[in-house]
């Protein structure tokens, strides 16, 4: 068996050659995990860091108050994790095969969730993986400072990938590849190996389009690159815990869990590939479920079926309450006002959006 301590030792005075071996190495460990791409760049998020300052100030980051509150740790790596060298940045495509999008936008039965949320969460699983990948990088060097992320923890993941050459920040704030488009998921190994960088994206491949803009059917984006997330479907569905603004519930549609219209207006996104990975594929139907049908879940149904899925985060109330918006955005049928009524005296979140559904269902009529 490798002697650890003489591992860690020699790890450290590893000659060039030798660190762009292992990082080709990690490289192809990466791939072998189920990542589609890895790249490594340095500690220093540059111009994020400042975006992220202006962003902040200008309050449109709405109630995510941890986004203010953690800002010092996104903007230095190594106050997240102190020895940090190198930031590992890896991709993964999660979009479904054969699973409809934009035919099921704004229909007046069908719910509408983020191709995401469609499987199992991806957190544990790509963290899992990003873990194995560590534990290759010990095997292969001995004792390291290393720590995985994804997505929970303050990590600038975006302006990280970018730089380590995974893609560009479109105008619509999503890390895009020019051979796969944006239907993937980011995570980062934090390491303390001197590991040789890649080369930056530094050239943004949007050119004069503006269709996720125009898009967006609450005018969220202030413009190319500026995301008020106040006015975003995705923060109003998953974020926000109160009610959702009436001036609007009626843009939101049949969104009823995130959304994904600046994505699917994407031109780079007609190079996306469907993933392989099993855990990523519908579960419970959610591809294609009714309204009516989600709402009538009771909240055993809601934690069965939702059990190790990211819909689990925004609880039962907050399935309801966007459910309720979405049905009041659908089709007048007695199946939708019987559900809706039915649900009244649930909790003063719910029964206001589904007095509201009602409402609006009456004036539809």
């Amino acid at each position: 068996m490798k002697d650890k301590s003489n591992s860690a030792a020699s790890a450290s005075t590893l000659s060039e050659n030798e660190l762009a071996t292992l990082a080709d190495n990690i490289k192809r460990w990466g791939r072998e995990l189920g990542f589609q791409q890895v790249g490594i760049t340095d500690t220093e998020p540059g111009e994020h860091s400042e975006h992220l300052r202006r962003w902040l100030d200008k309050n449109l980051h709405g109630e995510m108050a941890y986004m203010a509150d953690r800002e010092a740790l996104r903007r230095d790596p190594t106050a997240l994790h102190e020895k940090t060298l190198r930031v590992i940045s890896l991709r993964m495509d999660y979009l479904p095969p054969d699973v409809e999008t934009v035919k099921l936008l704004d229909h007046p039965r069908t719910a509408y969730l983020s191709r995401y949320a469609l499987g199992r969460d991806y957190h544990k699983l790509i963290r899992k993986r990003i873990k194995q990948l560590s534990d290759m990088i010990i095997a292969h060097t001995g004792d390291r400072s290393q720590r995985p992320f994804v997505d929970s923890a303050p990590v600038l993941e975006r302006a990280f990938a970018e730089k380590a050459g995974l893609g560009w920040i479109g105008k619509n704030a999503m890390l895009i590849n020019s051979s796969m488009g944006s239907w993937f998921f980011l995570g980062e190994l934090f390491t303390d190996l001197p590991l040789p960088i890649d080369t930056p994206q530094t050239t943004k491949h949007c050119g004069s389009c503006t269709a996720c803009l125009d898009i967006c059917p609450t005018n969220a984006f202030i413009g190319p690159y500026e995301l008020d997330a106040r006015k975003c479907i995705s923060y109003l569905t998953i974020e926000l815990k109160g009610s959702i603004p009436e001036s609007l519930r009626g843009l939101i549609g049949n969104r009823v869990f995130g959304c994904d219209d600046c994505q699917l207006i994407c031109p780079w996104n007609k190079f996306a590939k469907p993933t392989d990975e099993k855990d990523f594929s519908p579960r419970h139907g959610l591809d294609h479920a009714s309204m009516v049908d989600l709402f009538l879940w009771t909240e055993d149904e809601f934690d069965s079926k939702t059990q190790g899925s990211p819909i689990r985060r925004i609880g039962y109330d907050r399935w309801l309450r966007n459910l309720a918006v979405g049905i009041g955005n659908g089709e007048n049928s007695p199946q939708a006002i019987s559900a809706l009524r039915g649900r009244l005296e649930h909790s003063p979140l719910v029964d206001e959006h589904i007095q509201w559904a009602l409402t609006r269902l009456a004036n539809s009529a």
